[in-house]
């Protein structure tokens, strides 16, 4: 009965956790009021009127209006300004910058500031600065340096936070609120952190058997006696408890997501139903906070292409980045809460990379049109003016150091919004999508808390759970299918095809939800290593994969995970693919069909890739992870293939879309790539012959 006990306490906690996790937002909202459907979408610039003299505030706003931009964005790192010291208030500054934006019919973003508190608060209440884990302490100067987790720091903030929200909250130039700044997910070893972590732990498990049992605290002599001995783990310390560390990361996630509510919920008391409020996030899909807020409207996102990391396509990819980190972008959001805006989009060469090149020119124009593409409402950038002073000084803006010159991407942003002119002159309201884009409509199952548990417990270094992932994503994209990022609770049935990759973690009520989604009629793509642990993490007592079996219509017999200079092949379509990661041992039913097997190893000939019909639908298990994803895009091309499912051939780095009676091309790649349309087809934009950094915008 104890057991019982315990797997229903536990199972109860599972749902409870995706259902904050993926939630219904509390205030569904009809975003056509916020943001009109024959506007298309809407392009602002970030403007710090504290940074600069105020005589020079009429000029610049002037300026941002006759560039083109819709909106501006004010207060974010301002506290010092707002609250010069404790308890007094300074607004009028405030009040004139409004002034001036409503003078050249700029809308504003208002936004809290509590990514930089200011000197007094720290040094009065030094409580409120992260501890890290070898006991030092952040401090005064740099940005997100105090701790979510800190008890004064969260009742404090929320008073500046409603005088802000009553100064402006019925004010009709404000559109709308961003809470805090590209929240992260901190790692605080202070005392507050401590004990509400010690809270969060108390509720979540009820009592310290229950927790030692989720932990698997018996091995390595862990087992605590009361909540009490619990301290935060040390995640550099070898051997670390994996469970604990990951229980950690929820608890981080939750003190982010909560602290975004806390302030949502505060501004939302003093405004009027007419103003949104949003969050902006800086796209690391590992932190589960993304998107946990249940009291923002939407969500909002942070993007940087071209940085000295994202190489691209070619020798010089490198200047126009990676196809899919806008596009990726655009999926995973949308689906969070049925919009989504570009907070922050890069408006040329950045100072903060590691390495710092300079923009294809026409990179930036591109990037506004991919983020375009996916369904923004609105594209935001960072920032009008380039900082003089301070860590972004060598950081481009709209206009550079002159103050009055337009950059490279001020200018492309100038003629994007242009273009938007030329398209709402062309919106037709009842326009919808093409049949045959609709038909390949894909989603990828994300589960966070999956993707935190691999990325704890790799078991090989050859294992990249995001790089996983875009082997499918850019995959389906090359197909030009329509893809969702989609969760737990989705209803799967909206899919043609679902690809689950890599869902590590599984239990009864999924396995039966994916095989219900089969069953009647869909077509499922799991991949390797799914479902071979349970809800806490644990592998199951029973063969490896074991509940996975009759889903999947195989048995897993093992696993490999051969050395990276030993490079392993799989044998699919009579062609051989390279893997060096992870590789599952399948050995499947009669009814199963094997569609790859693996080569040149002790197990040669052993399944790797299998597929059966389920019901009215099917399902095919990938069971390992290839070299570069070219093994993947084979399987499911034949797989769409099977299905009458027809899809486009678009080679890397060339991303198309539609939305509102347009269709969209952009081309990262680099070569010229010439589109087919049909001949109904009606180019607004571009032509078919799309170079480098090149976009095509077409009525159909």
């Amino acid at each position: 009965m104890k057991q019982e006990f315990i797997n229903y306490l536990f199972t109860k906690m599972t749902i409870a956790f995706f259902a904050m996790l993926i939630h219904v937002n509390t205030f569904a909202q009809n975003f056509e009021k916020y943001f009109p459907k024959k506007d298309l979408t809407t392009t602002g610039v970030y403007y710090y009127p504290e940074h600069w003299d105020p005589t020079q505030w009429d000029r610049d706003l002037k300026k941002i209006a006759d560039m083109g931009f819709e909106f501006t964005h004010f207060a974010e790192f301002a506290w010092a300004e707002l609250e010069p010291e404790e308890g007094v208030y300074d607004f009028k500054w405030l009040d004139t910058a409004l002034d001036i934006a409503a003078k050249y019919k700029l809308k504003v973003i208002m936004c809290t500031s509590t990514a930089t508190p200011p000197v007094w608060l720290a040094r009065k209440h030094p409580d409120i600065l992260i501890t890290y884990a070898d006991g030092s302490k952040s401090d005064h100067g740099s940005r997100q340096h105090a701790s979510f987790s800190s008890n004064y720091y969260r009742s404090y903030s929320m008073k500046m936070i409603e005088q802000l929200a009553k100064r402006y909250g019925n004010d009709e130039r404000v559109i709308g609120w961003q809470v805090d700044n590209e929240p992260n997910r901190s790692f605080d070893y202070g005392a507050d952190a401590l004990q509400r972590y010690r809270d969060w732990l108390k509720e979540k498990y009820k009592t310290i058997d229950v927790l030692n049992e989720a932990w698997g605290n018996s091995f390595w002599s862990g087992t605590y006696s009361s909540f009490d001995q619990i301290n935060i783990p040390l995640h550099n310390m070898w051997g670390m408890n994996l469970h604990s560390q990951l229980d950690h990361y929820r608890f981080c996630d939750q003190e982010t997501a909560s602290f975004l509510d806390a302030q949502a919920l505060e501004i939302r008391k003093h405004i009027t139903k007419d103003q949104w409020i949003t969050a902006n996030y800086r796209s690391n899909y590992s932190e589960s906070f993304v998107g946990m807020s249940k009291e923002l409207d939407f969500d909002s996102y942070t993007r940087y292409v071209v940085y000295g990391r994202s190489l691209g396509v070619g020798p010089k990819g490198y200047r126009v980045g990676d196809y899919t980190s806008i596009g990726m972008s655009n999926d995973f959001f949308r689906p969070l809460k049925g919009m989504y805006g570009c907070m922050e989009l890069q408006p040329g060469q950045v100072n903060w990379g590691s390495i710092n090149p300079q923009p294809l020119p026409g990179a930036v124009r591109m990037w506004l049109w991919h983020v375009f593409a996916g369904g923004s409402k609105f594209t935001c950038t960072y920032r009008y003016r380039a900082p003089l002073y301070g860590y972004e000084q060598f950081h481009y803006g709209i206009v550079g150091t002159d103050g009055v010159s337009p950059t490279v991407g001020g200018a492309e942003f100038s003629a994007f919004m242009k273009e938007i002119n030329t398209l709402r002159k062309q919106y037709n309201a009842k326009a919808t999508l093409p049949k045959s884009y609709l038909e390949r409509k894909t989603g990828i199952l994300f589960n966070p808390d999956n993707v935190m548990g691999i990325d704890l417990n790799k078991q090989t270094r050859e294992w990249n759970t995001m790089e996983h992932f875009l082997k499918y994503y850019k995959a389906t994209k090359s197909f030009g299918a329509p893809v969702d990022f989609v969760r737990d609770t989705t209803n799967f049935s909206n899919y043609p095809v679902l690809i689950v990759p890599a869902y590590q973690m599984i239990d009864k009520q999924m396995i039966d939800k994916l095989t219900d989604y089969a069953k009647n009629g869909g077509n499922l793509v799991l991949s390797c290593r799914s479902g071979i642990q349970n809800r806490k993490g644990h592998l199951w007592e029973a063969n490896f994969y074991e509940p996975m079996w009759d889903l999947i219509g195989s048995k897993i017999e093992s696993y490999d995970l051969p050395m990276p200079q030993s490079i392993s092949k799989v044998k699919f379509n009579n062609q051989e693919f390279e893997w060096t990661s992870w590789g599952d041992l399948l050995k499947p039913n009669k009814e199963t069909e094997t569609w790859g097997t693996y080569q040149g190893d002790f197990y040669e000939g052993t399944s790797a890739i299998v597929s059966r019909k389920l019901g009215k639908g099917t399902v095919t298990y990938i069971g390992l992870d290839s070299k570069n994803g070219d093994l993947e895009k084979q399987v499911l091309k034949k797989l769409y293939e099977q299905q009458n499912i027809l899809v486009e051939d678009y080679p890397e780095g060339v991303m198309v879309d539609y939305r509102d009676g347009f269709g969209i091309a952009v081309n990262y790649s680099d070569k010229v790539y010439n589109i087919n349309l049909p001949k109904s087809a009606k180019v607004i934009i571009g032509t078919k012959s799309i170079e480098t950094a090149g976009v095509l915008i077409w009525k159909y």
